[in-house]
């Protein structure tokens, strides 16, 4: 749960590096939290099913936008990327699946042009 506050407390940070540990709790707890609301949701009557989602959903989908995008960006620069490479999630499948691929390496070892190596600073390890 540490490395989604964390997330959530770099709102709007697009500079620096994410491990990849920050980056999949991150994800983790954004599916388990999108499923328990549109639980919630068809259960209060709020789910739309011709848009696939609901009130709860929507408002929360929203609100961690810019941190999802922002803590993508900078697991992107973990692994030696531009953050522009993110615009790759425009092309239709592909994009989403050469997007993936990329937040599965590894951290790029030491410092590198966006800031130095989370793993060795030693920021949450537990």
């Amino acid at each position: 749960m540490n490395w989604y506050v964390e997330v959530l407390k770099k709102y709007a940070v697009f500079t620096g590096r994410a491990r990849r540990m920050e980056y999949w709790f991150f994800i983790l707890f954004n599916f388990l939290i999108s499923i328990v609301l549109a639980l919630v949701d068809t259960m209060t009557g709020t789910f739309n099913s011709e848009a696939a989602i609901g009130l709860l959903g929507g408002i929360y989908g929203l609100a961690v936008l810019i941190p999802g995008i922002a803590v993508t960006i900078r697991r992107l620069h973990d692994t030696g990327r531009s953050g522009w490479w993110f615009l790759l999630i425009f092309i239709p499948i592909v994009g989403g699946l050469i997007l993936l691929v990329l937040m599965l390496f590894d951290s790029e070892p030491g410092e590198n042009a966006y800031g130095s190596n989370p793993k060795a600073d030693g920021i949450m390890q537990s």
